[in-house]
């Protein structure tokens, strides 16, 4: 499963068509530690560049993306892998913050937009890795 994951093209795979994600980075890619990726997403429709950092490639375990530029004001998304009953447990970590999160009225942006978009994009992956591997994966806030 780690294979998987270590091919940036198959996240298109795995993601929502709505988010319309596009890798910018010339193929192949390189996996590790220090590998940069920039990627093009719709948030809400709204087109937006997204460069990440690899910040830990620990094979076949896990691997820790941060963003250096993006949507939110602070990104760190640790992807874990874990045999478990004769397959993978993927779990994902994602801790964030919205940009101006000390702003009044931007929880409930956070809130009614920003965490619902989230878990239906997490929702998606894990039916789509459901569908095409037969795993369980688990999402942690």
């Amino acid at each position: 499963m780690f294979s998987f994951f270590s091919d940036p093209q198959n996240l298109s795979k795995i993601t929502p068509p709505s988010v319309g994600f596009k890798i910018l980075t010339p193929l192949p890619i390189v996996m590790r530690t220090g590998a940069i990726i920039d990627y093009e997403v719709r948030i809400h429709g709204i087109p937006l560049r997204w460069r990440s950092e690899i910040a830990d490639w620990n094979p076949p375990h896990r691997f820790v993306d941060i963003q250096l530029k993006g949507p939110y004001a602070y990104w760190h998304h640790t992807h874990s892998f874990t045999e478990s009953n004769g397959g993978t447990l993927v779990a994902d970590d994602i801790q964030y913050a919205v940009p101006m999160s000390w702003m009044p009225g931007v929880s409930l942006v956070e809130r009614f937009f920003v965490t619902p978009e989230l878990e239906r994009i997490f929702s998606h992956r894990r039916t789509a890795l459901d569908a095409a591997f037969g795993l369980s994966s688990e999402h942690e806030d």
